[in-house]
């Protein structure tokens, strides 16, 4: 019992000659620097809103008013407004939720909408159908395209040389990308897991001398990407609406759809699954 207690006396002791060893400046600085940090964030819910100038105008009063009580209590030594001061500090956090209802949804809608959150909770979903059946609509309407499906090795630099999109993969999606119109139809579009995170990308062309010379810029772009990369890329032809699928820097040419099905089941399955694990980290950090 003894020894207990002499351990929890020099227990104590340590803790309090650590805390004493902590400058009172240090302290004060980290609490300012909460502070600050705290009302930025409150400021940045209600930025650009009616909430805006209301809240310039609340943190205003309450700080004279803080400032007034404080001088008062303390030089004057009234007890019962130094007790009235504490009241209004723990009224004031409810009188802000009910002011500032509308901007406080608000934020917390945003933050419902979290690409993070929305990834980490949404159920697996299987894209390759959609894949097939928005590359044969393609195919149909002899709409050229170009799209990267990546695996093991990221994209990353191929990504930041388009416009990032991050948006969830649908064939109508695809229709509008590639319709000739666009602005965007002229690139390649690049797949992470089940969303769309680029278009209007430029792959390397092959240097391969082997390759038909009577192949178009996709075709060779697309083998350009396979031969530097583990990724699939599937090419549509404008002039004769063929899917062709390049791997490993060969070019299987005139798909039809049960064949394309069955290709990318063989080579997406667990590489899709990493590509939606890199997709929920890369947006983490």
């Amino acid at each position: 019992m003894v020894i207990h207690a002499q351990v929890w006396l020099n227990t104590g002791v340590a803790a309090r000659g650590l805390k004493m060893q902590i400058p009172e400046f240090v302290i004060y600085a980290v609490e300012i620097f909460i502070i600050y940090l705290g009302l930025t964030v409150a400021y940045k819910f209600v930025r650009g809103s009616t909430g805006d100038s209301a809240l310039r105008g609340v943190a205003i009063l309450f700080a004279l008013l803080l400032i007034v009580v404080y001088l008062i209590s303390q030089y004057l030594n009234l007890y019962r407004i130094a007790k009235l001061l504490e009241s209004v500090v723990n009224y004031f956090f409810i009188a802000v939720v009910i002011v500032f209802q509308p901007e406080l949804r608000r934020g917390l809608t945003r933050l419902g909408q979290n690409r993070v959150f929305n990834r980490l909770l949404a159920p697996k979903e299987n894209v390759i159908p959609k894949i097939v059946a928005g590359v044969f609509r393609l195919s149909r309407a002899k709409t050229g395209a170009l799209i990267a499906i990546e695996r093991g090795v990221g994209l990353r630099n191929y990504v930041e040389r388009g416009i990032e999109l991050d948006a969830m993969f649908t064939p109508e999606l695809l229709d509008t990308i590639f319709y000739p119109g666009s602005a965007l139809h002229d690139g390649a579009i690049i797949i992470r897991g089940p969303r769309v995170i680029a278009a209007g990308c430029l792959f390397p062309l092959t240097e391969n001398p082997d390759v038909s010379k009577r192949l178009g810029t996709r075709h060779r772009a697309g083998i350009g990407l396979s031969e530097e990369t583990d990724a699939l890329v599937l090419i549509v032809s404008e002039e004769t609406g063929k899917v062709s699928v390049a791997q490993r820097g060969e070019l299987q040419q005139d798909l039809s759809r049960e064949q394309l099905e069955r290709m990318l089941r063989d080579n997406m399955g667990e590489s899709m699954a990493a590509s939606a694990e890199k997709a929920v980290a890369g947006s983490a950090t």
